[in-house]
């Protein structure tokens, strides 16, 4: 069995890769030659940029992105060792006429991760989340399943996607493991995991959807925060449609040139900021994507409190309350 050091993927890492790119196409059409040297690029700028942790989930690519990574550590003895691996389960793609649909069985939870381990080549997942919350899960069953899987050591720790505090907290009291990890969308544009705890008592609090606390609670039980779309899909490095996004954009670069890095490090840097230590995701397949956010990775967040606030601000495009 590998002995990877999982503490890297519950708590220490600054970034990780999202490999949601990699694979090809978003159907069932096989991956070639071309999609395993793209994956293989993909991995290498991230390994030279200091991220060692690679985060997957069953339905990206539906299954291909796995396998490609599977074909990347075929490829390159001892690079599993090196590395923490992270995936997902819990989402059902649409097929024929059965709907997308989210699926947290305990028996459906193992199936997949067994497919999961034959896909990527190893016999062990360092992290395991749980994709979307299902409302049919039945906490226990959805424990039992987790805590099988520990026992025979295919996965070493777990976490969550997209779930509030609450969710957290009711799967957390069936299980003899903590869950270390929630991932979330965050970013210097998708900021109402931000405005959540800012606009309490102000009118506007009902225009912000996230669940108030959650950050909170993650951060009061050692959950690490994990931000997936954390470039903000290039709204501040590259295409901007707003007035604020323009001038953010502005603020971004100039803050970048004074800093003697990237305006993506910058984005990152100001989610790192955060007390609770957030840990972006970088999902771009670009090598010179990737390999501009190795500040992050490699750098303490030089943002001082009245430039992270200024960033703030200026993405808002308006006062705080």
């Amino acid at each position: 069995m590998t002995t990877t050091d999982t503490t890297r993927g519950t708590g220490k890492e600054r970034l990780l890769y999202g490999c949601m790119g990699l694979g090809g196409s978003w159907d069932t059409t096989p991956y070639g030659t071309a999609d395993i040297e793209q994956a293989e690029e993909a991995v290498a700028a991230a390994l030279d940029s200091g991220i060692t942790v690679f985060d997957h989930a069953d339905i990206y690519r539906h299954g291909k992105a796995e396998a490609v990574f599977g074909e990347v550590l075929a490829r390159a003895p001892g690079l599993r060792e090196r590395i923490v691996v992270q995936t997902k389960c819990g989402i059902r793609l649409a097929d024929g006429d059965r709907p997308g649909m989210y699926d947290l069985r305990g028996d459906t939870i193992v199936r997949r991760v067994e497919e999961s381990l034959a896909r990527l080549r190893t016999d062990v997942i360092d992290v395991l989340l749980l994709h979307r919350p299902d409302p049919l899960a039945d906490p226990e069953d959805v424990a039992r399943a987790l805590m099988s899987l520990h026992r025979q050591g295919l996965v070493r720790a777990f976490g969550v996607s997209n779930m509030s505090a609450a969710q957290i907290a009711l799967l957390q009291a069936h299980l003899d493991v903590p869950l270390v990890a929630d991932q979330l969308e965050m970013s210097l544009r998708s900021r109402d995991w931000l405005e959540s705890g800012v606009l309490v008592n102000t009118p506007q609090a009902a225009s912000v959807g996230f669940p108030h606390g959650t950050v909170e609670h993650c951060l009061a039980h050692g959950i690490r925060l994990q931000a997936w779309g954390a470039l903000a899909q290039g709204r501040f490095t590259g295409r901007q449609e707003t007035a604020a996004e323009h001038a953010t954009a502005r603020r971004v670069a100039a803050l970048a040139e004074a800093k003697g890095t990237t305006p993506e490090t910058i984005l990152l840097w100001w989610l790192q900021r955060h007390p609770a230590r957030i840990a972006p995701v970088v999902g771009s397949a670009r090598p010179d994507r990737i390999r501009a956010c190795a500040d992050a990775a490699r750098r303490e967040p030089d943002l001082t409190h009245e430039e992270w606030y200024g960033l703030w601000l200026s993405a808002r495009g308006t006062a705080l309350p």
